[in-house]
């Protein structure tokens, strides 16, 4: 019998954390984070990172367990996910997995493989140079040129995985694209289901905008100053995440800070727009618009209990496990 496993993901700004929670404690659940950035400690407003007291007892996985000079990856994500999966599942609970990094919750859901091909670190570092000479960009063309599709999923600024295609192309000749998608063809090794929340467009850029206004007002400059003073530098993976690049260059004095706010604001919609595309793409996917529910979080709630009911992830009478 293959063990649970519930997905609850959706773009930034959606409401996935406060519906975790509900779900959680309906259904004995604990929660690992899907999330680059609430990995991080002392990355806590610009990361919207759930609080201690939003988490209503909820064991939380895979948030503030790395420094930000700490890289994390895909790889990284996977091995600390699966120990986390361990633990909740020896304690007779459901893992939950939560956030809105597709490529993470791709990699556990179907436990792809990115150990196939050795590392050229030769060629590694001939392609951070080329970067460093002539720009994210540049690479970004470089990978368009060898693999189409790869370069479409990857963001120009993800320096790290545009180079990691590169290498897998330069060593296997294959395209990293066509490997991940052999990859998510094998059979899921739990037995899941896989939720993706989802707002009108208008309504979640509207969400993305005042969430950024509060950020602002929690202290999101303030936060950026103590990480730089901490010696994080934009070369950092952490520095890279939205919210941290913009402040760092207000603080540089690259910008002002109300373009930075409004470059914040749009990169945002951006990445919401690229992670729906994502989910788009993915296979027995169970959509859940808020506005089909009218808003109403107990029906959304409702709603995911029969799906995990019909899946055999949860009994009848087995909810209020908390």
């Amino acid at each position: 019998m293959k063990r649970p496993l519930v997905i609850l993901t959706g773009p930034t700004a959606v409401g996935k954390t406060a519906l975790s929670i509900g779900l959680a404690k309906k259904i004995g659940g604990s929660v690992i984070s899907a999330d680059s950035m609430q990995v991080y400690r002392h990355m806590d407003i610009g990361s919207a990172k759930i609080r201690p007291e939003e988490m209503e007892g909820v064991p939380h996985y895979l948030i503030d367990v790395l420094e930000p000079k700490e890289e994390f990856h895909v790889v990284r994500f996977q091995e600390l996910a699966k120990q986390a999966m361990e633990e909740i599942y020896e304690q007779g609970r459901i893992p939950i997995v939560a956030g809105g990094t597709g490529f993470y919750i791709q990699a556990l859901l179907y436990d792809i493989d990115f150990t196939e091909s050795s590392e050229d670190t030769d060629y590694r570092r001939q392609l951070n140079d080329f970067a460093a000479q002539y720009g994210e960009e540049a690479l970004h063309q470089k990978l368009a040129k060898v693999d189409e599709k790869a370069a479409e999923q990857i963001h120009p600024n993800n320096r790290k995985r545009v180079i990691r295609a590169l290498e897998f192309y330069h060593l296997t000749g294959k395209k990293i694209s066509e490997h991940n998608e052999e990859e998510r063809k094998k059979e899921s090794p739990y037995r899941y289901a896989y939720f993706v929340l989802n707002d009108d467009r208008q309504r979640l850029y509207e969400r993305i905008d005042r969430r950024v206004d509060r950020m602002l007002e929690d202290g999101l400059v303030e936060e950026v100053q103590k990480l730089k003073k901490m010696g994080c530098t934009r070369d950092l993976v952490s520095m890279k995440g939205l919210g941290y690049k913009e402040i760092l260059a207000y603080l540089e004095g690259e910008m002002p800070l109300d373009e930075a706010v409004r470059v914040l604001k749009r990169d945002t919609r951006h990445f919401a727009k690229r992670q729906i595309t994502w989910f788009k793409r993915e296979r027995d996917v169970i959509w859940v618009p808020k506005q089909d529910f009218h808003y109403d979080e107990q029906k959304i709630l409702e709603f995911l209990l029969e799906n995990l009911k019909k899946r055999g992830i949860m009994e009848d009478g087995s909810e209020d496990r908390s």
